[in-house]
């Protein structure tokens, strides 16, 4: 049975992606899979959905369960963000406890600083709560010493942690960003400072792309969460096949009738060559 694929990309604007949902429906489209632009703002196309008879998958961005629950064909396929940060926050905190050269000032109190994510973006809030609160709950005590908005951004991360390493003058001892191309970034910033990397701080990231593996192997950073997003892109297309084909979504392994779950991994030098064994296969 062949299947039919059409992809749009919004631009950011959540009115764009309103209208691109509407243009789909009118031509006729079995299933819309939507990543969206604001979480917080799916009223309008869940109502083109349930009007129209028109099931909605959402990814990426996860709506608030209530949203959620407003029409039986509504669903998310997605990781769960709150294992991600726990998963985070344990890499750092056995890293602390492990490796007594991350307490620079020998307090037994690991300052660390934030790079985070889109400002109200779900994944980044919950990550850094449950990352923090998982190094606290792990007999790591923290202090906070500043955080910044690097929306994802590699180049963005670079910029604000170089001002961070001036603001905090080689005080940082752990560096948690909410995805790896933030990591990357810092760890930018942190190759271009005068500090020698045996001084640097910590640096652990979130989602294990292929650069994120790279600089696990090559210890510059801690750690990292691996991301199955090659799992997930197999749930969104085997629960679309489902429910377009009239198929058994009893067969879909989804929790609540709403949700599939893509669990996250936690990837150390110990165990990254095989992740990195993982990207390879999937690139063939």
């Amino acid at each position: 049975m062949a299947i039919n694929l059409e992809i749009l990309d919004a631009s950011q604007s959540q009115l764009t992606q309103n209208e691109q949902v509407k243009s789909l429906i009118d031509k006729g489209c079995d299933v819309i899979c939507v990543n969206l632009v604001d979480r917080t703002e799916p009223t309008t196309i869940t109502d083109l959905a349930e009007n129209n008879n028109v099931p909605i998958i959402f990814f990426n961005r996860e709506l608030v369960a209530e949203d959620l629950e407003r029409w039986t064909e509504l669903y998310y396929v997605g990781a769960d963000a709150s294992e991600s940060g726990t998963l985070e926050g344990e890499l750092a905190a056995d890293a602390f406890k492990t490796d007594s050269s991350m307490d620079k000032n020998g307090d037994g109190i690991c300052q660390y600083v934030v790079l985070e994510g889109e400002a109200g973006h779900q994944d980044s809030i919950v990550r850094t709560e449950y990352s923090v609160n998982t190094m606290a709950e792990k007999g790591v005590e923290t202090e906070k010493l500043g955080y910044a908005i690097a929306n994802w951004n590699r180049a963005q991360a670079q910029t604000k942690t170089a001002a961070m390493l001036t603001q905090f003058d080689n005080k940082i001892e752990l560096i948690i960003a909410n995805n790896d191309d933030m990591a990357l970034g810092a760890i930018d910033a942190l190759k271009a400072s005068q500090i020698p990397k045996e001084e640097w701080p910590g640096v652990v990231g979130i989602d294990g792309t292929d650069v994120g593996l790279n600089a696990v192997k090559n210890e510059e950073m801690l750690g990292t969460v691996y991301n199955d997003k090659e799992g997930q892109a197999q749930e969104i297309l085997n629960l679309a096949f489902a429910i377009a084909t009239n198929g058994k979504t009893d067969e879909i392994p989804l929790l609540n009738g709403k949700y599939v779950r893509i669990p996250y991994h936690k990837v150390t030098l110990d165990n990254v060559e095989e992740y990195e064994n993982k990207q390879g296969a999937v690139g063939k």
